[in-house]
């Protein structure tokens, strides 16, 4: 560890260059203000980006969210939503992975569609992805924090009830309101608009089961050929038309494909993915409509009323709007206060002395900014700042992070994926833009490690279920401890943890310490003894397999597991040949034994090496395997009877399945099995096992 690059984000050394790099991004439009329904949490009084409201509740806290209007910052992500999706092809990540940030960001092909409001005179435009199902639509519906839902309702006898439903709607947070088995709710607007593909007068409704964030915030209602049109028209009594042909004329709502039906037009017949695009060419011939892309994502919002965070360094003229503090006068360093607990507005605004300033383009009386960023800005950058973390002229200097960047190989949660990951991406595709780096991927490749459970749940102090390691290392050491959880499973998967397994650790290591102490101490080194027949080659070969699928293990994929598992079976091996072996082979099985297991066992193998060979393993280089060694004419043919190991037999290499299978049936513990058995079959594995099933 190089701890001349040590930071904290926390620190205003780092965060002078977070405040710059927020400057860069308002000069080029990337980060701007506005007023926007929100995700509140009530607990932590604060506001949430999307990707931290899980299953309509706060991740940290697990408070239910609010939706709530508020003046807030925004960096424009979405401005790289293409290059984010196109980009991933260029990254080696696991590829659910992905899938994730795919499906976040949500690219999504379609139309934009222009609805009429005859009575006001005002278009709306809905983005749809089926464009063919036009014909069917029999309502319009806006999302309550759509702007135009309470005028739409002014001066109407709906009036009163569409802004209590309003009201009502916003304090609902997303999750809960996109539920496919949520009853669908709703009032009309007592207005009309004009399909404009037939000219058919359809009602406007407002309902919460539309999100002003998806699309336009409008959506032409099909109930016909989709099910959450459907459950609302069933529940408000509104017409649903057949429009696509189901094959086998099924129930409604039908969202396959089909061809166009009792559409009066010259679309009828016409297969609804040809009608597509023909649709979308007339209704942009008319003006009425035009192809168009849809994201699910949304601006990422970075604004929280908190007081750990680094402050936006923004101050407000009632004159000049939002002015940028001068980069000479950077850090905006966070003030101290005697009370920073949430109440619903920022810490910050409570320090008069600090928010009171002058406004740097006018002169005139202005105010700070009280909002700090998202501790998500922080992280999304801090790997450029290890290359050059001592720089205090610039956030980094661009030569020296271009001979460091891109990160090889980066480590870290699945969690991750649409949060630290996505926002790495984007700022780094950002400062590419500016010229500040040459690359604009973070990391090449990612590994996303498991967690730990037990009895299926993830540990917690507050289900009590947390394991401390203390009692494993006292009862066992420090090495079964550390050895059994990289042995627990793949390290890419959730594992539960088993005291059992922790015992069976502790037996394989007790197992390698006891071999080594029947052997003889050496002091001559690791060398691998020459002129070995018989069972003394049998183990030497099992020792050089072993280099080989540990090394292959461990470089790059990580696959710890499987590696001591290896270790494990030439244990075994060597108990099982010891009677007939020579010391020198057992001597350099179990000193490649330990040097292969020290990763994991650290203070074990360094004791069996320097035991058996005299030598500080730290000092000794990472064994390679004899390829002559890898080579045999024979190979230990696993024999097994429905699936159980009955014996084991030398085999040779070139054997066809016939002889392998023969050699099987002719092992002396098989035949007791065997015999007065009918086969089912047999299985072979070349150069593995082979496998009787009887009955």
């Amino acid at each position: 560890v190089d701890w001349d690059r040590e930071f904290g984000t926390h620190e205003p050394t780092y965060y002078r260059w977070t405040q710059w790099l927020f400057l860069k991004m308002f000069e080029r439009g990337l980060a701007y203000r506005r007023e926007a329904a929100v995700n509140w949490c009530p607990s932590d009084a604060t506001v949430l980006a999307n990707e931290q409201v899980v299953d309509g509740r706060c991740e940290r806290c697990g408070a239910e969210v609010e939706v709530r209007q508020l003046e807030q910052w925004f960096l424009r992500i979405t401005d790289y939503a293409d290059r984010l999706l196109e980009d991933l092809a260029k990254i080696e990540w696991p590829e659910h992975v992905k899938t994730m940030q795919r499906n976040w960001i949500g690219r999504s092909e379609g139309a934009e569609v222009v609805f009429n409001c005859a009575e006001l005179d005002v278009d709306y435009p809905v983005f749809t992805t089926r464009p063919d199902t036009l014909f069917g639509t029999t309502f319009f519906v806006m999302a309550p924090e759509h702007p135009d839902v309470l005028k739409l309702a002014a001066g109407t006898d709906r009036e009163d009830e569409v802004r209590a439903y309003v009201n009502r709607a916003m304090t609902e947070s997303n999750d809960l309101r996109g539920s496919a088995d949520r009853p669908k709710t709703g009032v009309s607007l007592g207005r009309t608009v004009t399909n404009p593909v037939n000219g058919e007068q359809i009602p406007m409704y407002v309902a919460d089961y539309v999100l002003m964030e998806y699309g336009t915030g409008a959506i032409m209602a099909v109930p016909g050929h989709d099910e959450r049109d459907h459950a609302f028209a069933l529940a408000h009594e509104l017409p649903i038309k057949r429009v696509i042909a189901d094959a086998e004329d099924g129930e409604l709502p039908y969202s396959g494909d089909g061809a166009l039906v009792a559409c009066g037009s010259e679309f009828d017949g016409t297969p609804n993915r040809e009608a597509f695009e023909q649709i979308v060419a007339s209704l942009d011939r008319e003006g009425k409509g035009h192809s168009s892309v849809n994201y699910r994502l949304r601006d990422w919002l970075i604004s929280r009323q908190r007081y750990w965070g680094c402050p936006i360094p923004i101050i407000h003229c009632g004159d000049c709007g939002a002015v940028p503090v001068p980069e000479a006068d950077l850090p905006v360093v966070l003030p101290e206060l005697d009370d920073y607990t949430p109440k619903g507005k920022s810490p910050l605004a409570s320090a008069e002395d600090w928010v009171a300033v002058k406004c740097p383009s006018c002169g005139k009386d202005a105010k700070r900014e009280t909002d700090t960023m998202d501790t998500f800005v922080d992280s999304s950058w801090y790997y450029l700042r290890y290359c050059d973390a001592g720089n205090d002229t610039a956030p980094w200097d661009k030569d020296v992070v271009d001979s460091w960047m891109p990160v090889s190989q980066y480590i870290g949660g699945v969690e991750h994926a649409i949060l630290h990951l996505l926002y790495a991406r984007f700022w780094t595709k950002a400062v590419h833009d500016m010229g500040l780096i040459s690359f604009d991927e973070p990391f090449a490749k990612l590994f996303t490690q498991g967690m730990i459970t037990r009895d299926g749940s993830k540990m917690s102090k507050s289900k009590g279920n947390v394991i401390s390691p203390r009692k494993y290392v006292e009862d066992y050491g420090a090495d079964t401890a550390r050895c059994y959880v990289l042995f627990i499973g793949p390290p890419d998967q959730d594992a539960d943890w088993s005291d059992e397994g922790v015992e069976g650790v502790h037996r394989f290591l007790s197992r390698l310490w006891r071999l080594a102490e029947e052997l003889e101490p050496g002091t001559g080194g690791i060398h691998q003894p020459a002129g070995l027949d018989g069972a003394s080659l049998t183990v030497v070969r099992k020792a050089n397999w072993a280099i080989e699928k540990v090394t292959s293990d461990m470089a790059g994929r990580f696959a710890f597991n499987t590696a001591i598992s290896a270790v494990m079976e030439l244990i075994n091996e060597c108990y099982r040949l010891r009677a007939g072996c020579e010391e020198e082979a057992l001597r350099f099985a179990a000193i490649t034994a330990a040097s292969l297991v020290f990763p994991f066992a650290p203070h074990l193998g360094s004791e069996v090496v320097d035991r058996l060979a005299g030598v500080r393993i730290w000092e000794e280089p990472w064994p390679d395997a004899d390829p002559e060694m890898l080579e045999s004419d024979t190979f230990e043919l696993v024999c097994q009877v429905n699936g159980k190991v009955r014996d084991r037999v030398e085999a040779p290499s070139d054997a066809s399945e016939a002889e392998l299978i023969a050699l099987a049936r002719g092992a002396e513990n098989m035949r007791a099995h065997l015999d007065g058995k009918e086969t089912v079959k047999e299985v072979v594995v070349p150069g593995r096992l082979v496998n009787i099933v009887v009955r």
